[in-house]
């Protein structure tokens, strides 16, 4: 085959498969949020990253703030809260195939990070007998995150299985 025809083939492959990734569908999963709580393209659904809701609400009559725990239960909250969107759209923690974890230190710890925390709650989903999948997953500590009790913030993107 001439370096000219191999060219042409080779481009054509290309137009094509850039043809097929336009034709995924997409799709918006959206609450009063300035973000998207998660996006369908094609069978892959990426979720927006989650924190956790209050282990005790705040309670203005008494002036007291909101409490939401240290990082293993601010883990607990946003796992929770992933599984319920993922079971929603028809998915289960097992679909899930990458994982951000973004961890700031805890200053009811010194500002220390607390990964073993973080893992406590995360092997309760993952690797278990009742759901041995695990995802590939990155865990970084960061500043500190949008809410200023933030220990914890989960984003997943998860693949619905062609069975």
């Amino acid at each position: 085959m001439t370096a000219a025809r191999k060219l042409i083939v080779s481009s054509v492959l290309v137009v094509a498969g850039s043809f097929a990734w336009a034709q995924q569908k997409v799709q918006h999963i959206q609450t009063q949020s300035p973000i998207a709580t998660a996006v369908w393209a094609g069978d892959t659904l990426y979720v927006s990253g989650q924190m956790a809701s209050p282990v005790t609400p705040a309670d203005p009559a008494k002036g007291t703030s909101a409490v939401y725990g240290d990082t293993e239960a601010q883990t607990m909250s946003a796992l929770t809260k992933i599984q319920s969107l993922l079971k929603d759209q028809g998915l289960s923690m097992g679909d899930v195939v990458m994982m951000h974890v973004y961890m700031a230190g805890d200053p009811n710890n010194g500002g220390k990070l607390d990964f073993a925390g973080m893992m406590r709650s995360y092997n309760k989903f993952f690797g278990t007998p009742d759901q041995p999948n695990k995802p590939a997953r990155s865990a970084m500590q960061v500043a500190a995150l949008a809410a200023p009790w933030g220990l914890v913030e989960i984003e997943v993107i998860a693949v619905r299985s062609s069975k």
